[in-house]
Order: C-alpha cells, then structure tokens, then sequence
C-alpha cells in the first residue's frame, strides 16, 4: 500500500488482516519490554505470512496460522507485525510458535521494518521493533485488533 522510493524487499508475504483495526485496545494489549505507546496506528493490523510458494498478486485472501509477531513502534503509536505461517506450506506450514524459527528469519524481519521508511538524507524515524512475541500474544493482538475494528466500525 505504500510505494517505495528505494530498493526494499519485504522477506515475506505482506498485507492486512481483514476487519481489524489497530485503536486504543491494540496500544494496551501490555507486553514486557514494550516501549511507551500513546495509541494504535489507525490503520488494519498487518500480518507477515512465511511460505516457500511464489505469490506474486497481492490483492489475495489466503488462510494463515499466527505464530507470533513483532511490536512496532512508531511516534508513540503501536504498529504491531503479526508474524504467521501459510496452512499447508511445505517448508513453515508445520510451525506453530515464533520460536520454531531461525533467528536469520526474525533478523531480516526486523530490519525490514527499522529501515523500509528511510529516505536517505532525512533525519532517522525513532522506530521500535521489540518485542518479537509469541503465538499466544498474537492471539491476543489479534482479539484485540477485532474488538477495536468492531468498536470503530459498528454493523
């Protein structure tokens, strides 16, 4: 949703998580070692799916498992990155917690998302990509992303 004016590659299936949104619930879900968060970033919460299939549309719906996530931080408001696995992919389909990764995975992640804003020249953007979080949280973020869209976006 956003283009890019310098060579940036996410390392991962990148998108949203239909009907959710990232408001006050989502900025209190509490973490430890979280830092200050004055509220969510008002935008769907977005998701980082793990397959070794080549997709190369980006206006699909698929089925995906969380396995954890990444708390970003940006100016205060939480921008959090659910990391999840494709159902039935055969090298990360199996993987049912972030801490079955690699670190190199967790590593490029979040490098990814320090820097995928930077624009040469301009000052850095304080951006925060910690904690990474397990399958539980995720679980949580997610309930919590719901209950806000639900709140922002009553039927």
């Amino acid at each position: 949703d956003r283009p890019q004016r310098f060579s940036s590659f996410c390392p991962t299936l990148y998108g949203f998580v239909p009907r959710t949104y990232c408001g006050d619930r989502v900025a209190a879900y509490a973490l430890a070692g979280s830092p200050p968060i004055s509220h969510g970033d008002d935008d769907p919460l977005d998701i980082c799916v793990l397959t070794d299939r080549p997709i190369s549309r980006g206006e699909i719906l698929l089925e995906a498992r969380p396995i954890g996530g990444l708390r970003m931080v940006e100016r205060g408001e939480a921008d959090d990155k659910i990391l999840a696995v494709l159902l039935g992919d055969p090298t990360y389909g199996e993987i049912v917690d972030v801490s079955q990764l690699p670190r190199p995975i967790i590593d490029r992640l979040r490098h990814y998302f320090l820097t995928y804003k930077a624009l040469p020249g301009d000052a850095p953007n304080p951006i925060t990509v910690d904690p990474v979080y397990d399958a539980r949280d995720a679980r949580g973020i997610l309930a919590a992303a719901r209950a806000d869209y639900a709140h922002a976006f009553p039927d």
